[in-house]
């Protein structure tokens, strides 16, 4: 299904507002002023547009900071909870796990450990590369992880 330039352009607008600032909370509400439209019409335009509902969005850029952050910056990983927008240390390493399936100083030892000649890779390669796969919602993922923990606990054989 094709959308209307003119939308798409509101959208974009709203996109980059959340690319700037993804420290910052972005209530659908307020993305759809920025797009001009009802907050149904622009989450339904946001999905088909992007493929991804906004929120999930969002929540991706966040995690693509955090992990630059805790790669290339000497912060604390509670500080950057924080820069990157989460409201506690818990919900961040939580949802950072899910996402990317490695708690925070995990990502922090492994990108620290691993030797890296990336200056001749162009940065928006490098950018892709580092992009968390969420094609489902985290509860989503939560819910089958779960699942799957109590099928095997039922196939187990004493």
């Amino acid at each position: 299904m094709s959308q209307d330039p003119e939308l798409l352009r509101r959208l974009l607008r709203a996109k980059d507002r959340m690319d700037a600032a993804s420290h910052e909370d972005w209530p659908v509400r307020q993305l759809a002023r920025v797009s001009g439209v009802s907050a149904a019409h622009f989450a339904r335009s946001f999905k088909e547009a992007f493929g991804v509902p906004p929120h999930r969005y969002l929540l991706t850029r966040r995690i693509e900071r955090a992990t630059a952050l805790l790669r290339d910056a000497d912060l604390c990983i509670t500080e950057i909870a924080f820069q990157t927008g989460w409201k506690s240390l818990g919900t961040f390493g939580r949802t950072f796990r899910d996402v990317t399936g490695e708690s925070p100083s995990a990502i922090r030892a492994r990108e620290r450990a691993a030797p890296y000649d990336l200056e001749s890779v162009p940065a928006c390669f490098l950018r892709a590369a580092h992009r968390p796969d969420l094609t489902i919602a985290v509860s989503e993922k939560r819910r089958q992880e779960a699942r799957g923990m109590k099928e095997s606990e039922e196939t187990e054989v004493p």
